[in-house]
């Protein structure tokens, strides 16, 4: 498309400098024969008030040489013979033109041009004192009638060079804004066909082009939302199944021994494993949910209140005691509902697994200006090495833990530009640390390893919450 634009704007510039440059030229050149015609004529009248007076020609040849076609010896006069006797024709200068061509001017009384050896000649009747005619005859070189044609020629075909090779560049560059955008539009459907699900088009080009790259990010945007939509299902559809697993597996616990109570208990493990499987292949599949736009997220404080109400049920089966704080007023992060709901299932669940029946916990939510700190804190036997469990992939071996419930906290907590930390609780046992970044520009990965910012922001949550140790 773009080569096709460059020669069809290049056939059209070229066609309208010929049809100008042309018939241009050819005026000039006529102008400039005008002129040096012109100029001879002048010049030939120049010697009338004298041919009026005097036929002598010593007077004549002083008034031909004052003139610069005379002083040039371009000029001469032919006087014919008086009719008297004795007379004779008076030739003053260099005649050029044939004798018959005089005699027709002196016979037909006008001027004429005839061709003559390296030029042209000016044939000019003038009236005498006797009453004949004379014929003053002004010789033009070729050089002179073509003076500042070739110039001229030349200015020409530069301003329609200049005109071919500008319109070829404008050519050019309409062609790339109007092609560029249609190769990344076909590139990003080509990347978006082998499944790089990113893949955008930026909204650049003529109006139809534009149109084109906003539909396919919709579309694009439409792909993703669904297949998020299909992976969030199916690993909400399992993560539900944790709560009561949960309920279900304590319950076991208390059956007692032999081979039934045994069986149950390895089912209901078994049971467990599949499920996170399931979390876990459709979670590992999606991509980052954070929110994004003006006024998206949730209320931190409302989603923790519905989700203790939940877990205060099982916790009062259990004489757990709960405490709640920081959830008095609304707290909106970057998050959305379902993801802040699972991240806090995950965390409340690892509490009732490896923590003995009776064991306290709490949820405290701190909001800073630049983030909200999500506490959950248990007065269990503590983990011996919080910087393991952190790792990914070692917790999984850690008491039976799958690792997910972490994997799904990290997941929320970067995707706002925080992290997770597990640190001892003021309980005695474990506390983890849930930190989220208000501000999503400033995303993208842990606060820690971000040099001098991430260092003035660990520095804010000491001094705000105490709670690094």
């Amino acid at each position: 498309m773009r080569w096709a634009l460059v020669k069809v704007s290049l056939a059209v510039t070229a066609m309208v400098v010929l049809a100008f440059a042309v018939p241009l030229g050819i005026v000039i050149k006529e102008m400039a024969r005008d002129r040096a015609f012109s100029n001879a004529e002048r010049q030939a009248a120049a010697i009338g008030p004298t041919l009026s007076i005097t036929a002598d020609r010593d007077p004549l040849e002083r008034a031909v040489l004052s003139t610069q076609a005379g002083s040039a010896g371009r000029m001469a006069v032919h006087i014919p013979a008086s009719g008297e006797p004795g007379s004779k024709p008076v030739d003053i200068g260099t005649r050029r033109a044939a004798q018959k061509d005089l005699l027709t001017t002196q016979r037909l009384g006008r001027a004429s041009i005839t061709e003559v050896t390296g030029g042209s000649a000016l044939l000019q009747p003038t009236a005498i004192s006797t009453g004949q005619i004379a014929v003053v005859e002004v010789f033009v070189p070729d050089g002179e009638v073509s003076n500042g044609v070739d110039t001229a020629w030349l200015v020409l075909a530069g301003v329609g060079l200049a005109l071919v090779v500008g319109s070829v560049a404008v050519a050019d560059r309409l062609g790339i804004r109007m092609v560029q955008p249609a190769q990344r539009l076909a590139g990003a459907a080509h990347d978006l066909g082998e499944g790089k699900l990113g893949a955008r088009v930026p909204e650049e080009g003529p109006t139809e082009l534009r149109s084109a790259a906003a539909a396919f990010n919709s579309m694009a945007d439409q792909v993703v939302q669904l297949l998020a939509n299909e992976r969030e299902l199916a690993a909400d559809l399992s993560h539900r199944l944790r709560t009561p697993l949960t309920v279900l597996r304590l319950n076991a616990a208390s059956l007692g021994e032999g081979p039934a109570a045994d069986q149950t208990r390895a089912a209901v493990e078994q049971l467990e494993r599949e499920v996170d499987t399931i979390i876990r292949t459709a979670r590992e599949a999606k991509p980052q949910t954070m929110a994004a736009g003006p006024g998206a997220g949730c209320d931190a404080a409302e989603v923790v209140r519905q989700r203790m109400d939940f877990w205060s049920a099982l916790a009062e089966d259990e004489g757990r005691k709960v405490r709640v704080a920081g959830v008095d007023r609304p707290v909106r992060i970057p998050v959305a509902r379902p993801e802040l709901a699972a991240a806090l299932d995950a965390l409340l669940g690892n509490v009732f697994r490896h923590t003995p029946e009776g064991t306290a916990f709490s949820v405290d939510v701190h909001n800073g200006e630049d983030a909200v700190i999500v506490l959950v804190s248990d007065a269990g036997p503590g983990i011996t090495d919080p910087e393991a469990a952190m790792a990914r992939g070692n917790s999984g071996h850690r008491d039976g833990s799958t690792g997910l419930g972490l994997d799904i906290v990290r997941r929320v907590a970067e995707s706002t530009g925080g992290d997770v930390r597990i640190g001892s609780s003021v309980l005695g046992g474990t506390e983890v640390r849930i930190w989220i970044g208000l501000d999503p520009r400033e995303g993208g990965g842990p606060v820690r390893g971000r040099g001098h910012r991430g260092t003035v922001r660990r520095r804010r949550r000491t001094r705000a919450t105490g709670l690094y140790h």
